[in-house]
């Protein structure tokens, strides 16, 4: 499991770095003497970036060898890192987080694709377990490792504390992953790219739009129309490409077209959840950023319970039953949230966030491995390109439809301060959006996937 381990240490990199920031941003904004505002484009930037570049992930992995781009990709992370901590303005910081959000892009779905290609499809769950982990630790760490480091040092060690983490990934990428032999190079779809760069771009940037309120509605309108057209044409052009950036011929397989909408309803929560908390414990309970991120610790240690149980559970149970129990679980423990007052008991949070990290990963961990459990060797960098790409739309729109929500019950309140009631409809949004995921996986058969979760 040596494999596993240094891909998801790299995807545990990206995770914390993308939700560390959040906490930095007004003391950036002090340092660069900008508007606190302004400094959100820095995120902005990241996303934008890794959108419009992660459906090509695929085609580099298998056009220069997915263990030299991984190799690359986490040496390019690292330095841009570097690059942000030691920006002296907010154009030099947008400028690294863009670089920084190419070498995301690349990253981590190509990581998956050497997971995919190095580990067999028996030690397929076992190994995503390692893999669905930091998605879910570093959103969980993230407010707390950032309100430590802002409030004990400088906002500028959120990104030097990448630059340990990147050398020893670098090292031990050359040190344990072999050459790996995957599909067939093919021409870069250089049509299908622009296209599915505008519509990933724009529909990212919209949904951000959308949650920070810092654009016009009919602004972002206008650029969802375009992000929607530019959808539908390359739509159109994929059926007359003979290979397509994104290949929908791939939804054709029940397996990975049922992970990827069910699963995606379940990611909603990946960006949601942790943005909810933070807005209920800090704004609406009045705790710190770093109380609160060490209460939401809770959820990393149920993630981390997940990793032994989680291959049993899906033997004894299959994908099917476990994905469609486990659906409502998970929805269960985000809806459980609504119930948290000032006055609740820090066990009773504890108790519910720990369960909640546990039914997460446990879900996660399913549909990401069920996604590859019918994918040939030659189609692997194509499924995880596309997987990859709505996995950043569906994690992106997890926290627009949060953001949104609170917005439109402080609407309806006429207010604009948040208040703890506030809160309650996004958690029942996102918790009733995983329970409708169930719609999907009661269309699987009952063996899918048997030869991964090992059920006879």
């Amino acid at each position: 499991m040596v494999v596993p381990l240094i891909i998801g240490c790299a995807l545990f990199m990206q995770m914390l770095d993308s939700t560390v920031i959040a906490t930095a941003l007004p003391a950036m904004a002090e340092s660069f003497g900008e508007d606190p505002v302004r400094l959100n484009v820095a995120i902005t930037a990241y996303l934008l970036s890794a959108a419009v570049f992660v459906p090509i992930c695929g085609w580099a992995a298998d056009r220069f060898g997915a263990r030299q781009v991984f190799a690359a990709a986490i040496m390019l992370f690292t330095l841009s890192s570097t690059l942000c901590g030691i920006s002296q303005s907010l154009g030099h910081m947008v400028a690294g987080r863009m670089l920084q959000g190419f070498a995301g892009a690349m990253m981590v779905p190509v990581g998956r694709i050497v997971l995919l290609r190095t580990v067999q499809k028996s030690e397929l769950v076992r190994a995503m377990s390692f893999l669905s982990m930091p998605a879910l630790l570093g959103p969980i760490f993230g407010p707390a490792v950032g309100g430590f480091l802002v409030e004990y040092a400088s906002w500028r060690w959120i990104f030097f504390i990448n630059l340990p983490i990147g050398i020893a990934g670098v090292i031990l990428v050359l040190r344990y992953i072999k050459n790996i032999e995957g599909g067939k190079p093919l021409p870069l779809d250089f049509l299908g790219f622009v296209l599915t760069a505008i519509c990933m771009g724009t529909l990212v940037f919209c949904f951000d739009a959308l949650g920070h309120d810092v654009l016009a509605p009919a602004t972002v309108a206008a650029l969802l129309g375009v992000g929607l057209l530019c959808g539908f044409l390359y739509v159109k052009h994929a059926q007359r490409s003979p290979h397509p950036i994104l290949d929908f011929r791939l939804l054709k397989i029940p397996t990975f077209s049922i992970s990827l909408l069910g699963g995606n309803l379940c990611r909603l929560a990946v960006g949601a959840v942790p943005f909810l908390l933070a807005m209920q414990l800090q704004v609406a309970f009045g705790m710190g950023p770093f109380a609160a991120g060490m209460l939401t610790f809770a959820g990393a240690l149920g993630a981390l319970m997940m990793k032994m149980t989680a291959g049993p559970i899906i033997k004894r149970y299959g994908f099917r039953r476990t994905l469609v129990v486990n659906a409502v679980l998970t929805g269960g423990s985000v809806i459980g949230c609504v119930l948290f007052t000032p006055a609740t008991p820090h066990l009773v949070i504890i108790v519910v966030l720990l369960l909640g990290g546990f039914f997460r990963s446990l879900q996660l961990t399913g549909v990401n491995s069920l996604a590859y459990a019918d994918i040939g060797p030659e189609h692997m960098g194509r499924a995880t390109g596309m997987a990859s790409a709505v996995q950043q739309l569906a994690i992106s729109l997890g926290v627009a439809i949060a953001a949104f929500v609170l917005k439109v019950s402080m609407v309806a309140r006429g207010t604009t301060s948040l208040d703890a009631w506030d809160v309650v409809p996004g958690y029942l949004v996102i918790g009733g959006a995983m329970i409708a995921s169930i719609l999907f996986f009661r269309r699987l058969t009952p063996d899918a996937g048997a030869e991964v979760s090992g059920k006879g």
